[in-house]
């Protein structure tokens, strides 16, 4: 028998895992005891935002179907009662600054299509961490087009960045993307501090540069556009000095966050995940050194799944009254038909 967030048996003994991300939702479904689970389903859309942040309306639009999908494709192989679910974890992108809307609408959304008794909300990086670290003590540090680090000791948790690309996002995709475009800008004026190389790139990629303005300042998916000339720099930072030292300082951002997030005792730790480590040695290489300079406490470990695996292992864990991350009213809480607690029942 498993046991739910509230501490009463999960008869379902089967979860829903969404992650929600700016290139759409992904879903699976699986069963809680036996280890199944489905392949994830892809949107490609991007929930909206709106006046109460992100919209639970156009959440359930995209999720009910992929849902039922997913169960009938289950109930075609043979597994009865595949649409009903127990547990159900969504972890979701900009939920800790935008999340009262999904908070207050989607866990009854849930109940009423899935029938689902308990719902975990969980802000994209606790489902990076857990995908990553699983429940142990240490950091993460997810970069992809934006960046966030996030700790725990397993008491509570502590986050640094993920401010977005105007305000914060250091070391992420569009900061490099954009420190390279400056380079390049540089470099066509004449200007100290430029960089040939990326202005070649930069004009291979966009054009000729006294039209980059009007390309991308209009843009609504402009820290996507920034962090497309990413790469770019790594591909010239092996012979560039300008670009190298871009990614050095990237990689001296990223340690910054890190240190701020991180256990300061016993023996945490550090794991990268996210789609900007695919740029390989150019940034991991600096990135290796500052980590050992400023946390030499730490051990830098894999991340051994993405977010999904994150939301997957946590609805195991919820299902089960096993969850030993922590739970707060932001980055990761519980709901139940009894509402909304800080430590869901019968995870101790």
């Amino acid at each position: 028998m498993t046991v739910a967030g509230d501490g009463s048996p999960d008869a379902v003994g089967r979860f829903l895992a969404v992650d929600s991300g700016g290139s759409g939702l992904r879903v699976v479904v699986g069963e809680v005891g036996n280890g199944r689970r489905s392949g994830p389903l892809s949107s490609g859309e991007p929930v909206r935002t709106g006046a109460r942040g992100i919209d639970a309306g156009h959440f359930m639009e995209q999720l009910v179907p992929m849902v039922r999908a997913l169960a009938e494709k289950a109930e075609a192989s043979g597994v009865s009662g595949a649409s009903e679910v127990g547990t159900a974890v969504i972890g979701a992108a900009e939920l800790a600054t935008l999340g009262d809307g999904l908070r207050a609408e989607l866990p009854g959304a849930l109940a009423r299509e899935f029938g689902v008794r308990t719902v975990a909300l969980a802000a994209d990086a606790v489902t990076a961490y857990a995908g990553a670290l699983g429940a142990r003590p240490g950091a993460v540090v997810a970069a992809g087009t934006g960046l966030i680090a996030i700790g725990t000791d397993l008491t509570g948790w502590r986050r640094a960045d993920g401010w977005g690309h105007l305000l914060g996002d250091c070391g992420g995709g569009a900061w490099i993307g954009r420190a390279g475009l400056e380079a390049a800008l540089r470099a066509y004026d004449g200007r100290a501090g430029g960089s040939g190389a990326l202005l070649s790139c930069a004009e291979e990629q966009f054009g000729a540069m006294a039209g980059l303005p009007g390309q991308l300042y209009p843009r609504s998916d402009r820290p996507a556009v920034l962090a497309a000339f990413a790469p770019r720099v790594a591909e010239c930072a092996a012979d560039d000095p300008v670009a190298d030292g871009i990614l050095r300082a990237a990689a001296r951002h990223m340690t910054e966050s890190a240190v701020a997030v991180c256990p300061a005792t016993g023996e945490p730790q550090v794991a990268l995940t996210g789609g900007l480590f695919k740029m390989g040695e150019p940034l991991l290489v600096p990135l290796h050194e500052e980590l050992a300079k400023r946390l030499p406490h730490v051990r830098v470990v894999p991340a051994e799944g993405d977010p999904l695996d994150g939301a997957v292992r946590i609805a195991r864990d919820l299902a089960a009254g096993a969850l030993a991350l922590p739970c707060d009213d932001v980055m990761l809480s519980v709901v139940s038909p009894k509402g909304l607690h800080g430590e869901p029942k019968g995870t101790r």
